[in-house]
């Protein structure tokens, strides 16, 4: 929610390598439950909010559970996507808004 997203393109070594299957997400560094207790729906909606970025969401335990916190460095697992040939950035892209089912 607070971090970029990138749009990534295969490459000729993705294809060999990963049967063409690039990453798909920084992948979870906490559990839902586990984030649900380091984290608090109201801190996350007031740090997104300082960063610029609105939060429309049905409950604040589902913000809490999508914390930033709660996943991987994003940009670290996209430099060892582009810097192993999987896959090649292009473009980064700043979150505005957070829609919350």
């Amino acid at each position: 929610m607070g971090t970029a997203s990138y749009v990534l393109r295969g490459t000729e070594t993705g294809m060999v390598r990963t049967f063409g299957s690039g990453i798909h997400g920084a992948g979870r560094a906490l559990s839902r439950k586990k984030a649900a207790k380091r984290f608090w729906g109201e801190d996350v909606i007031s740090e997104l909010a300082a960063a610029g970025i609105r939060v429309w969401a049905h409950s604040k335990r589902g913000i809490a559970e999508e914390a930033p916190g709660a996943y991987k460095n994003v940009e670290r697992v996209v430099e060892a996507a582009v810097s192993s040939g999987i896959n090649r950035a292009v473009a980064r892209l700043r979150p505005l808004a957070v829609l919350k089912g």
